[in-house]
């Protein structure tokens, strides 16, 4: 189930750093995605999103990266499978 609230986005951060993926809050007007420069692994979200848009760009985001459930931390394994599971927002 989403929750969107700060600590949810914490976790969602927290799924982010234990991939190769540099997250980073940037402003500006662009897509919420990932890039791959130079084998610099980066993950943008604008900055100036509500809470509820910063939540939804983490979790399509993650839904791209091909993660590992096994290779996530126990804790954070929960999460990523339930936003795995979570249909798309439209």
């Amino acid at each position: 189930m989403i929750r969107y609230n700060k600590q949810y986005l914490n976790k969602l951060e927290e799924i982010m750093a234990e991939t190769q993926f540099t997250l980073r809050y940037e402003k500006g007007h662009f897509k919420p995605g990932y890039c791959i420069l130079k084998d610099t692994k980066i993950a943008l979200v604008n900055k100036f999103y509500t809470l509820e848009g910063k939540v939804n760009a983490l979790m399509d985001i993650i839904k791209l990266l091909d993660i590992d459930p096994d290779q996530i931390s126990e804790k954070n394994r929960k999460v990523l499978i339930e936003v795995l599971e979570t249909p798309a927002v439209i």
